[in-house]
């Protein structure tokens, strides 16, 4: 019997079983507040350090180096904010195709003094190595520049990128949210290269919703976002929410174990998923750059990407006309814009994000019901000409 097909994991991932139940006493009978001094607290800043050493244990990072936030929204405006407020305004580069809780706090950094320098990418979305050899001249002091990108899953060789700042003596910031689970993770190399805080998030690895890390190194300074108590070794104040943090570190240290595993399965889903959009004449961004191995982004040409996705919702499979966090903007992906996507196939962009639970059952129904869909949209396209 056919069953709905989630194909939405860039969004959000299901909460993993063994995450849930290593959550559920914090809901129920632990509910201490971590600073409270008695049993009750004890038990929880307790919970709290062992879900510390198991985010830092996922990257290869100390668990002083780990702080905990909200999402990865907070963690990269901790990172971007926090650290511009430590030193007087310079320049600040930021790649083209970032997620907008980068693009949109380095806006507001402009407004306070900060030039910012939009680091341009090639046709396939990769970073350009020209353009970024040029910014680099400017002695840029921030620089973030995303490991994997939320739309097209394209994968950028953050180490080379990070070493090739290190003689400027900026800070150098990586939003690593889709990477996690899917990619091998290395904070401590990473650093090694140059790289200096990487933003981690629980609910993209199946984890849950409200659980974050920036994986900083201490030696940078940053001014608090928020102030107040003092949590978070000062950087991040607020009583912490022990559920999600149990979570996230249940769920990072479960996605360690299993990132080659998985990954190795999701690319063979995903190259029989690019056969069949292949074959129906689709467009598929990026496939001449290295990606996760779970992203698909496509377009067909004349058809507009959100009644697609309502069409595909009605049958059954959840997919995404770009990233979430943009679903209400009616603007083509900014992502595609600096790819040089012409603006009419931009707007017909879907996503596909395969994750744990999706099988190769679920690809060749969807092939199926694309096929058909699309071959209605065209026909009713056809007779409007």
């Amino acid at each position: 019997m056919f069953q709905p097909a989630y194909l939405d994991h860039n969004a959000t991932t299901p909460l993993d079983p063994a995450v849930l139940a290593a959550m559920l006493p914090w809901l129920e009978s632990q509910y201490g507040n971590a600073s409270s001094r008695h049993e009750y607290g004890r038990r929880a800043r307790q919970a709290i350090d062992e879900a510390r050493q198991q985010v830092a244990a996922a990257v290869n990072a100390h668990p002083t180096e780990v702080v905990f936030t909200s999402g990865g929204s907070e963690a990269n405006n901790l990172f971007l904010k926090g650290a511009a407020a430590s030193m007087r305004p310079g320049v600040l580069a930021v790649s083209a195709v970032e997620h907008p809780c980068v693009i949109k706090p380095a806006a507001q950094l402009a407004r306070q003094g900060w030039e910012v320098r939009s680091l341009a990418v090639d046709t396939a979305g990769s970073l350009n190595l020209a353009d970024y050899a040029e910014a680099l001249l400017s002695r840029p002091k921030l620089i973030s520049v995303m490991t994997a990108n939320n739309e097209t899953g394209v994968v950028q060789d953050i180490a080379a990128l990070a070493n090739a700042a290190k003689a400027g003596g900026g800070w150098f910031h990586s939003d690593a949210v889709q990477a996690l689970g899917k990619l091998p993770l290395d904070f401590r190399a990473l650093n090694a290269a140059g790289v200096h805080a990487l933003t981690l998030s629980a609910h993209k690895a199946y984890g849950p919703k409200g659980a974050a890390a920036l994986v900083l190194d201490k030696r940078v300074e940053l001014q608090p976002l928020i102030a107040g108590g003092g949590h978070e070794r000062g950087l991040r104040s607020g009583t912490e929410n022990v559920p999600a943090i149990v979570g996230f570190g249940c769920a990072a240290e479960l996605a360690a174990q299993r990132v080659a595993e998985l990954s190795a399965r999701l690319r063979a889903m995903q190259a029989k998923l690019e056969a069949g959009l292949a074959g129906l004449g689709a467009r598929i961004f990026a496939v001449e750059a290295k990606r996760l191995p779970n992203t698909s982004y496509f377009a067909f040409p004349d058809i507009d990407g959100e009644t697609l996705v309502g069409k595909l919702d009605r049958a059954g499979f959840a997919v995404a006309s770009g990233a979430a966090c943009s679903s209400a903007n009616p603007e083509p992906s900014h992502v595609l814009r600096a790819m040089g996507v012409a603006p009419e196939i931009a707007r017909g962009a879907i996503r596909i994000s395969l994750g744990a639970g999706n099988t190769e059952t679920e690809i060749e129904q969807f092939i199926n019901a694309l096929q058909a869909t699309v071959g209605r949209l065209q026909g009713l396209t056809a007779i409007a000409v």
